[in-house]
């Protein structure tokens, strides 16, 4: 068990949290949420012993083990990769290490013989002998193919270290796991397993992810942290954002008694819990919904983007037909013989295994790059509006925020710019901010309102949750549920494609894969898997 006494973290006159007093369980997994720069890294690193806190302490249980996912990618860059998950377990790898020193001693004693003997007995207490088979399983589990598994770290990709590191973390059942943002560069096979392996381990985890899939997935309990206070609730992200909106409404309702409040919390409870039990993951956290209790759900404070999509005009019939398009990078052909017609209602997922492929075929659309072969037409009543992955070209100027966005407008008074900039949370002096100096997630924001502005009847998006935090992304997802024209989206965000697309193409070097069907139907479907084995072939 962890505890967390008094604990308080300040920076001068800023308080970032105080007066934190929390129990961690095992069995039970930790989601720790909150606004961007509200501490939640920051909190785990306090956690780990990287950070010291201003007051307070943190306690383990005896002899408990904890282990955190490493942020440096290059911190074992002369280890093999199957040393360097064993290091995960310090005591196993000390051990392993000095009895190694001790063999390869020439000069041999009767001590080092003593001290080689009781090395050993403690390696096979702690399963020594099955450290080297764990650390490849866990390895292929997670994508690293057993030819890697004795090449130098150094010589691996940035997204196959991440993999690695990420066994490092999970290798040799710690007491307590911390995980900061640990699906960021898997592909969705690595993060399914992730999901099975932590929401069948026993102990405790503690794990920050802006991945609302992955929390409810994996979270038994979400730790909140908000205006200075860490808050700890039973369920996952899902129940927390929907009990607290329900608490939000209710507290507004100032006619409706006590009484009834109550009644209708409970409801939901119980509608919940029947939703979850249907769900994939349920079975593996049973005990989820057990503790919940109506009395602890609170309206939350943190404040959402206000967007909404609208469309100047409805699209005709004829939307966007592509023929024959293929594209390649130094002679790699990352897709081919792309042909499909969009069709009024589409909510089409454009994925494929290589990120190039996706960004490039919106490229294309946009008329930023020409295509190796093949051509699309846009439908003669259709008005495009795109999010790029990358937005920098946009940002390469002194222009204040309402400056920035009066280009983009019809209208040029600055009261009706304000606007727009208020409903994305821009408000007061934050407007007159520098395009130069904003964050990842504020220019996501302005590219939302630019686009919103555009009153668009097809949007296409290109990995449109970078950057942005749980808050932003719950409500840009919610406004393309509500949206009336057709959408064509990319993105690494489970939830959002699960709850937004209608059909799923596939862009793979050999032609596509086209089903109208949900994100998971595609993932679990037979037909769709040995189409994919085909294709990559």
């Amino acid at each position: 068990m962890l505890t967390v006494s008094n604990l308080s973290l300040r920076f001068g006159k800023r308080i970032l949290f105080e007066d934190v007093n929390l129990k961690f369980t095992p069995g039970n997994c930790y989601g720790v949420i909150g606004a961007n720069g509200a501490g939640k890294s920051t909190f785990l690193k306090i956690i780990s012993g990287e950070i010291e806190s201003t007051t307070g302490n943190i306690s383990m249980g005896t002899g408990e083990r904890m282990a955190v996912l490493k942020q440096n990618h290059y911190e074992f860059d002369e280890f093999p990769v199957l040393q360097t998950v064993i290091m995960g377990h310090k005591k196993l790898w000390k051990i392993m290490s000095e009895k190694d020193a001790i063999y390869a001693k020439e000069d041999f004693s009767e001590e080092d013989g003593v001290k080689a003997s009781e090395l050993e007995a403690e390696f096979a207490e702690m399963d020594g002998w099955n450290a080297e088979s764990d650390a490849a399983s866990m390895l292929s589990g997670l994508g690293i193919t057993e030819d890697l598994h004795y090449t130098q770290m150094a010589d691996l990709s940035n997204n196959q270290k991440v993999r690695v590191l990420l066994a490092q973390a999970l290798f040799g059942n710690p007491d307590i796991l911390l995980l900061d943002e640990p699906t960021n560069d898997l592909d969705i096979e690595t993060i399914l397993w992730l999901e099975d392996f932590l929401a069948n381990f026993e102990n405790t985890v503690i794990v920050v992810s802006h991945d609302r899939h992955f929390l409810d997935s994996v979270c038994t309990h979400i730790v909140d942290i908000d205006f200075g206070k860490i808050q700890l609730f039973s369920g996952n992200y899902t129940f927390w954002y929907e009990s607290s909106q329900l608490a939000l409404r209710q507290r507004s309702d100032q006619n409706k008694k006590n009484e009834e409040k109550r009644k209708e919390l409970q409801e939901f409870i119980e509608r919940f819990s029947a939703n979850v039990a249907k769900s994939r993951q349920a079975t593996a956290r049973k005990k989820m919904l057990e503790k919940l209790n109506v009395d602890e759900i609170q309206p939350s404070t943190r404040k959402y983007p206000g967007i909404q999509f609208k469309q100047e005009r409805e699209a005709g019939d004829q939307l966007l037909a592509v023929e024959g398009l293929s594209y390649s990078v130094e002679g790699r052909k990352l897709f081919s013989n792309v042909d499909f017609m969009v069709s009024k209602g589409d909510k089409i997922a454009i994925i494929s295994k290589e990120g190039l492929a996706t960004t490039a075929f919106y490229q294309i659309l946009n008329g930023a790059i020409a295509a190796e072969s093949g051509s699309y037409k846009w439908g003669v009543t259709i008005t495009p509006a795109y999010l790029p992955v990358d937005n920098a070209d946009f940002f390469n100027t002194d222009l204040n925020l309402i400056d920035w966005l009066r280009q983009y407008s019809t209208e040029k008074d600055e009261t009706y710019i304000r606007g727009f900039l208020g409903r994305m949370l821009f408000t007061g002096e934050e407007t007159f901010k520098k395009c130069s100096v904003l964050s990842g997630g504020e220019k996501v924001r302005c590219m939302i309102s630019r686009m919103i502005m555009s009153n668009a009847n097809l949007l296409m998006l290109d990995e449109p949750t970078n950057h942005l935090d749980l808050e932003s992304i719950t409500a840009f997802n919610n406004a393309l549920k509500d949206y009336k024209g057709t959408v064509l989206l990319t993105t690494h965000d489970h939830e959002f494609m699960q709850s937004l697309a209608n059909r799923i193409i596939e862009l793979t070097p050999k032609g596509i894969i086209d089903r109208r069907m949900t994100y998971d139907e595609y993932l679990e479907s037979a037909a769709v898997k040995e189409a994919r084995e085909r294709m990559y072939k």
